[in-house]
């Protein structure tokens, strides 16, 4: 006869707290339900603060306060989950370093080179698109250029990249790994990720991001590198936004003549395709979600 024993392992902490959940296609549909709950409650916390405090105070601190609250019901969600699995289920790391023959800095110098290769060479897709509705420019601008710059880097250059990537990364794409084919998993948690965007104009970069994003997560394991990605094409946006020479161009090529954007496009592209040849060369470790180290149960069995 058996019984179940409790280890010492604790696993509260950020990464290790939600390493036994691994939702499938379903999961990933009631996870955007509860990061819709979310948007919900933060959309409230902006209004309080309107109502309570000031209208102004709300549009240049309201984001940095309502951004977070959008993740808290499904962050709340995957920890119960993942520790009422934990017991009988193993589960896989968020977070690892498998980066084969190379240096981390080496990996992480490549991925933000290519990063911003990456959105540079997809500008072309949103060019297609048709004009942004105003509404839609003045939350940008508000966001982007109203609101102080320290502000707006800790929304978008420190939130959205850690919270982001630990949904669309670190529980999506982790989860279908374990289920589906890599390319279906990586395409998958691409599109869930352009869908968090809500609007085309931003979704259809964040889709051709999220595939090279999960491609390097599926290669290394490593959320902080996507993390960094992340954070490196949002503070290049911030950065484009404080210059004048790029107040109000919607693409590169508004600023630049088009000998000088094709050059640009044709090194970038280079780049770009460099870093995807140096990252197809590590090995993924078989049997595993992606590049995801095994984490064993937190109860043993032992036979008596």
């Amino acid at each position: 006869m058996g019984f179940f024993r409790k280890s010492r392992k604790r696993s509260y902490d950020l990464f290790s707290g939600y390493g036994h959940y691994c939702p499938g296609i379903g999961g990933m549909f009631g996870l955007f339900g509860l990061f819709l709950v979310g948007a919900c409650l933060g959309s409230l916390v902006t209004i309080l603060l309107t109502v309570f405090i000031s209208d102004t105070f709300a549009q240049t601190y309201g984001n940095v306060i309502s951004y977070p609250l959008m993740f808290v019901p499904p962050m709340l969600y995957a920890s119960a989950a993942s520790h009422r699995r934990e017991a009988f289920e193993v589960g896989y790391e968020l977070d690892t370093n498998n980066f084969g023959q190379y240096k981390g800095w080496t990996l992480a110098l490549v991925a933000g080179i290519s990063t911003f290769a990456l959105s540079f060479c997809v500008e072309p897709l949103t060019m297609l698109l048709p004009q942004m509705p105003q509404i839609l420019k003045d939350v940008f601008d508000n966001m982007l250029k109203d609101s102080p710059v320290w502000i707006t880097l800790i929304s978008v250059s420190v939130f959205a990249p850690f919270f982001e990537e630990w949904l669309c990364r670190g529980i999506i794409l982790r989860g279908l790994l374990t289920s589906q084919k890599p390319l279906v998993a990586i395409t998958v948690s691409a599109a869930f990720f352009a869908i968090l965007h809500m609007n085309p104009w931003q979704a259809i970069p964040a889709f051709c991001l999220g595939l090279w994003f999960g491609y390097v997560y599926y290669k290394t394991g490593s959320l902080k590198l996507t993390m960094l990605m992340h954070c490196v094409n949002n503070t290049f946006a911030v950065i484009f936004s404080q210059i004048d020479k790029f107040a109000g161009a919607e693409t590169f090529l508004d600023v630049m003549s088009p000998w000088a954007y094709g050059i640009a496009y044709f090194v970038l592209l280079i780049l770009f395709a460099g870093s995807f040849l140096l990252f197809s060369k590590i090995e993924v470790i078989k049997g595993g979600a992606g590049n995801c180290a095994l984490i064993p149960n937190d109860f043993a069995v032992k036979d008596e």
